[in-house]
């Protein structure tokens, strides 16, 4: 829960900086008379703000505009690459680690396996691969912070990572960990929050104030967007969506429950699928795959799907019913503007987006489905660092989501 501040001097400040720098971000260059126009703040403290934003290097003068008759106004816009930031998303089988700039622009990128990996606990190994990352970079002091996003239950505020079943990690104060061995501001999210933080800030869905971001790879997660503003729950444990039941005679789930989504949708159970169906003798492109690596990757799923090989699009076909029936229930339970759908299984995946439009279509409320769709991220397979990257420059841009 967001702790709300009396309006004291210095919130008011903060504030203010915060949205003068978005209408900088958005429309700059532009001068500070227009920036007092459109945000109603006088052009004195306009100034002053600005004054402060060109300090700490994140706004620089750009030339000059047109003159109304005066002098011509000096232009500000955003300094997009004298600061930087460190975006890190982990799920159950790596850890990817990005330097950005203050446009969300991918500069540098590294993944780490954690499947691969020896390691007696993820902090630590996480801890030693930020600091082999920031190792290549000489000015450390202009990192503004590192963001991370996890799956499972998260506690933004407090930067602990509540309940992550997948790397046994239950109540780890993450934030203060971090903080402490790298000395570097640290903001901690739940992934499917982030990519959703990530489509309103950078993403093709601005404009929309009801939305649903879905993903759908190792876990399965949703992130609930209510009259532009994030639902997080009493907890924090808002858009656990792979944990509702859909089938009470189904397996136990690693939560403790039984016939949970994610146990029909995952990666994890599609690849158990499909070697069970290639061990009964169904014919696929993928046996030789399996029998060249020895494991199934979804890389090669997507490129039998995209070949039309038929063992592969029949289980594509049934991953997008069990979504489907899943994302039903979310449409008439919230009637969003629309849903993203995200993550390694259904990026770059048109097939699978184009099955989970028919089925919502055919079996959802007709009143909540007008001008409803269906679509990918925008981000396609950077969405989840990207996403990361998102909590800290959401919170450095504006404060009306979180």
């Amino acid at each position: 829960m967001t702790l709300v501040r009396k309006g004291d001097a210095k919130l008011i400040r903060e504030l203010n900086r915060s949205i003068i720098l978005d209408i900088i971000r958005k429309q700059g260059p532009i001068s500070r008379a227009e920036i007092s126009k459109v945000v109603q703040i006088s052009p004195t403290t306009v100034a002053s703000c600005i004054n402060a934003l060109m300090e700490d290097s994140l706004v620089m003068e750009s030339g000059t505009g047109v003159s109304s008759g005066g002098r011509k106004p000096i232009l500000v816009q955003l300094n997009p690459n004298d600061r930087f930031l460190i975006g890190v998303a982990v799920n159950a089988s790596k850890i990817t680690i990005a330097a950005f700039n203050l446009y969300a622009t991918v500069q540098k990128k590294i993944s780490h396996s954690l499947r691969n990996e020896t390691y007696s606990d993820v902090c630590d190994f996480l801890i030693t691969r930020l600091k082999d990352f920031l190792a290549g970079f000489e000015q450390k002091d202009n990192c503004l912070g590192i963001s991370i996003t996890f799956q499972g239950i998260v506690d933004a505020n407090k930067g602990v990572v509540v309940y992550n079943p997948k790397l046994n990690m239950s109540n780890v104060s993450l934030k203060d960990k971090i903080e402490a061995a790298l000395h570097i501001p640290t903001y901690i999210d739940n992934d499917t929050n982030g990519s959703l933080l990530a489509e309103k800030g950078y993403g093709h869905y601005q404009q929309a104030k009801n939305l649903i971001y879905v993903t759908i790879g190792d876990g399965v997660g949703a992130s609930i967007l209510v009259n532009d503003a994030i639902y997080r729950g009493y907890l924090g444990g808002a858009g656990e969506f792979g944990h509702t039941t859909i089938n009470f005679n189904g397996p136990v789930c690693e939560c403790g429950n039984i016939g949970c989504l994610e146990n029909y949708v995952s990666w994890q159970a599609t690849q158990s699928r499909i070697e069970e169906e290639l061990s009964q003798g169904k014919q696929s492109i993928l046996s030789d795959v399996l029998k060249k690596k020895g494991q199934l990757t979804i890389e090669t799923f997507h490129q039998a799907v995209l070949q039309q090989d038929p063992l592969a699009l029949s289980i594509m076909d049934n991953i997008a019913f069990y979504l489907g029936v899943g994302l039903v229930n979310i449409i008439n339970l919230f009637n969003p503007e629309k849903i993203i759908v995200g993550g390694e299984l259904a990026n770059n995946n048109p097939y699978f987006i184009q099955k989970l439009n028919e089925f919502v279509l055919k079996h959802s409320l007709e009143t909540h489905t007008e001008n409803f769709e269906i679509l990918p991220s925008s981000f396609g397979d950077d969405s989840e660092v990207i996403g990361a990257a998102s909590v800290l420059l959401h919170d450095l841009f504006h404060s009306t989501i979180r």
